[in-house]
């Protein structure tokens, strides 16, 4: 900071210039004062020169000898001039330092002078005449005064030479006198602004601690008056500051905490429609949004239309709004409301809720209801019209009566089969399921599973075989459920695989039991792959009964897995064939 800029400089500057200013007026009075001073006196006595210079020519009847006399009274600065009648009958011109030698004429022809002859009056002036001594050219500064008698004029005349000496030293002396006072008055700034601006630069230091961040940082208390006072303030105010700062980080810190934490997204906007705050779930809906529009989200701060417009009726109506977006196949529930800084609008807040696992069992309701609906058409149909048949005597022979009874039976067996189905789903789903947990030898468990489908394989000329890689014998699950996993798993296989093709059931370690049921068969259409476990889901959207089942094998086979904390998994290429994949934890 320059030196003219700080407190100190100002204030020496201020005090220097007040000094400066004082002592110019005063110098300038005095200068005035005493030369006013100086020309009153030396007139003054001037004038009494002239008036007993007056008394003795009017005295005397010698003239010559009055003159003499009268002459005598001046000084080797001052020359008197007597004229009587308008002749010149004594002039005395002395030859002392600075004293104008002229004629009487010079004198007399002056206008002003010349009144004291023609008016008689009494005439002081000061009039600086030129006089030449030792080559030097000068204006000498005279003072005369005309005094008239009886029958004429004397006139003095005196240097002021003297009195311009006696003021060129005075005004040395004040000149000396106010650089002693400017020297005394420079040490006494410096020193009295040093002592006060020390408290204020210390402050100023700390002030600059503290707005770096170093709330601990204290002025020394070094005066009991008013600064002092004022370093007391500024340490409580820091006390404070940092009190306020610290409750104000927390609760960033918690509301931090709150946003990054909530499932719901919220975004807060200002009044112009921009982006204030986001929490993760949002940014994952606004970065979904660039994706889908191809936007640089890194430069981009849009909102969707549909929020856009939710803002600007928000912003109008200052009401709740509610809405909702589908957004890269997922839906997205949006709730706006505004935000007041006291009664004005300041912007508004919007909570992002993902909704899709609500829409999605909202339509697996839907669909569960209109699946079983369909499941248990078609045999209540065939039921209701077989019976009708027997009961009107339909079948003309015993054979037809007993294939109408056989038909009906199958339909019960089918209608039965899905009730049990649903039911044991709504079980496992309501985690209702019981395991029963015991070792189980793996070699016997899969001879018996493949024997029970050896039949329908040679029937279909499908080739049924098991691989066992594993070096344990034993392994601890339910049998009972894991054989119905395989059982629907390989029933599934052998109904989807063509003649000549094959069947494998492939058992081996990887962090516990590992169980493949591999086919060749048509395989699963990419689109389908993630519903497959879905309850009444179906790849063959015919929903023919040749072929298609009831839809919730794969669910049951799911919730029993998901049971015993394993996991399975699919994948499958149309034409090619399907790998389901069924991992087993090891169990303590």
């Amino acid at each position: 900071m320059k030196f003219w800029r700080s407190v100190v400089g100002k204030l020496w500057m201020t005090i220097l210039f007040l000094v400066i200013v004082v002592l110019s007026i005063l110098t300038i009075l005095l200068l005035e004062f005493m030369e006013n001073y100086h020309i009153k006196d030396a007139e003054q006595k001037l004038t009494q020169l002239a008036n007993k210079a007056a008394i003795i020519m009017e005295n005397h009847q010698n003239t010559p000898l009055a003159g003499s006399i009268a002459t005598e009274l001046s000084d080797k600065l001052t020359s008197v001039y007597i004229v009587d009648g308008g002749k010149t009958y004594w002039q005395k011109q002395n030859d002392g330092a600075g004293v104008a030698q002229y004629s009487l004429n010079e004198i007399i022809s002056e206008k002003e002078l010349s009144k004291v002859l023609e008016d008689q009056e009494k005439i002081s002036l000061v009039k600086s005449f030129p006089q030449t001594n030792d080559h030097n050219k000068f204006n000498n500064e005279m003072m005369i005064v005309g005094v008239p008698y009886q029958s004429g004029a004397i006139f003095v005349v005196q240097s002021l030479s003297a009195i311009n000496e006696t003021t060129k030293q005075t005004t040395k002396y004040i000149f000396m006198a106010a650089f002693i006072a400017i020297i005394l008055t420079t040490v006494f700034a410096f020193f009295l602004s040093t002592r006060i601006t020390y408290p204020l630069r210390k402050m100023r230091e700390v002030a600059i601690e503290v707005a770096n961040g170093k709330f601990d940082t204290k002025v020394p208390k070094l005066t009991s008056d008013e600064i002092g006072e004022l370093a007391v303030a500024f340490n409580q105010m820091g006390r404070q500051v940092k009190f306020h700062i610290n409750a104000l980080r927390q609760e960033k810190e918690q509301l931090s905490n709150i946003l990054s934490s909530m499932a719901d997204g919220v975004i807060t906007l200002n009044i112009d429609g921009t982006i204030l705050v986001t929490n993760p779930p949002a940014e994952r809906f606004l970065q979904a949004w660039y994706y889908e529009n191809g936007m640089n989200p890194k430069k981009e701060h849009e909102l969707p239309p549909a929020i856009e417009e939710l803002f600007k009726r928000v912003t109008t109506t200052h009401r709740e709004q509610v809405t909702e977006i589908t957004l890269q196949g997922r839906t997205w529930g949006v709730i706006m409301s505004s935000l007041y800084n006291q009664n004005r609008v300041r912007g508004a807040v919007v909570v992002l809720r993902d909704i899709t696992e609500e829409r999605r069992l909202d339509k697996l309701r839907i669909d569960f209801i209109a699946n079983v609906s369909h499941e248990l058409r078609t045999p209540i149909a065939m039921l209701q019209g077989y019976s009708e048949a027997l009961r009107d005597d339909i079948a003309g022979s015993e054979k037809e009566r007993k294939e109408i009874v056989q038909v009906i039976y199958d339909e019960s067996l089918r209608m039965g089969r899905l009730v049990n189905d649903l039911l044991d789903l709504a079980r496992m789903e309501a985690g209702h399921i019981s395991l029963n947990i015991q070792d189980v030898k793996l070699k016997p468990f899969i001879e018996k599973i493949i024997r029970k489908f050896q039949g329908i394989a040679k029937e279909k000329q499908i080739h049924l075989e098991y691989l066992l890689n594993v070096q344990m014998d034993s392994f601890s699950f339910d049998p009972d459920r894991i054989e119905q996993v395989l059982t629907n798993l390989i029933d599934n296989a052998i109904r989807h695989t063509s003649a000549q093709g094959f069947v494998k059931v492939i058992i081996s370690e990887s962090n516990g039991l590992k169980i493949d049921v591999q086919d060749s068969g048509s395989g699963i259409s990419e689109e389908d792959l993630p519903f497959v476990f879905e309850r009444f889901y179906k790849g063959d959207k015919a929903r023919t009964r040749g072929r298609a089942g009831t839809g919730l094998g794969l669910a049951i086979a799911k919730n029993i897995v998901d049971a015993h904390k394993g996991v399975i998994q699919v994948h499958s290429k149309l034409n090619v064939g399907t790998t389901f994949t069924v991992l087993l934890p090891q169990t303590s």
